[in-house]
């Protein structure tokens, strides 16, 4: 699995960040000057660091996740410990982008013999939904909308990236569209994994309250994106109103996961 874990975030190769490591990506003309087609294009992004590599603190122009070596350890560690224990349940993750950790999870299951598990992908396949004055304030002020000309990318694309690893079979379920269409009447029983990747409030929420209840007993759920304010309220906001009191695990600078109790 290391050498899976390598290639999807793309240690192996080492590809260039699209926007140098601090940056604040939430100046859209800053953000924009980027753009692959932008004029000035040629901006100094910086290379690669493996450091930041492993912490998820890039956004690789290549590589086929940027959540980072330590969160893709966390996803295996996660995975093996329900197939260990029995966990019932399928494995999902809202929000993949190019669809990384996804292809992590389903290289586990193939890697253990299991073919009685799913994984899911729940994704727009367009990037965050664009914020307007009925979003939630926390989702207002970022306006990560801005950023879909990286943050988006295609079902069909994701899929070929499955098919290069031989992974895209009948065990692989897509569920595109906004979450908050698609989520409430998704097709699946139990959970094993939950993996909330939406950044936003309204995202986050939208996993949280639709999918939670399906996590078994036993099961994990990891957020990938609770530095951000946004993604952290949503969070905070769910397991306060729902009197869940597991306590919440660090994985690196942004990643965090719990284990349901009860």
């Amino acid at each position: 699995m290391d050498l899976v874990k390598r290639v999807v975030a793309n240690t192996i190769y080492g590809d260039h960040p699209t926007f140098p490591v601090g940056m604040n990506v939430l100046d859209k003309d800053l953000a924009d000057s980027m753009r692959p087609d932008a004029e000035g294009s040629a901006i100094d992004r910086g290379a690669f660091d493996a450091d930041h590599r492993a912490e998820g603190l890039d956004v690789p122009t290549v590589a086929h996740t940027m959540i980072g070596l330590h969160r893709l350890d966390n996803i295996q560690m996660c995975v093996e410990q329900v197939l260990q224990d029995g966990v019932p349940g399928d494995l999902i993750e809202t929000g993949v982008w190019r669809g990384g950790a996804c292809i992590l999870m389903r290289a586990l299951l193939k890697a253990h013999g299991v073919e009685d598990r799913n994984v899911w992908l729940a994704d727009s396949f367009a990037g965050v939904p664009v914020t307007s004055e009925d979003s939630h304030p926390l989702d207002q002020a970022m306006e990560f909308h801005h950023l879909n000309w990286v943050l988006s990318c295609s079902e069909e694309q994701v899929r070929e990236n499955f098919a290069r690893y031989g992974l895209l079979d009948d065990q692989v379920k897509f569920l595109p569209g906004m979450f908050a269409d698609t989520l409430p009447t998704a097709p699946i029983d139990r959970l094993a994994v939950l993996r909330v990747d939406g950044d936003l409030y309204e995202s986050t929420m939208d996993a949280l309250v639709n999918l939670y209840p399906k996590v078994s007993v036993g099961g994990f759920v990891i957020v990938d994106d609770y530095l951000i304010p946004a993604c952290k309220q949503a969070v905070h906001d769910y397991r306060s109103e729902h009197g869940i009191d597991e306590p919440i695990e660090t994985v690196d600078v942004t990643g965090i996961y719990w284990r349901r109790k009860h």
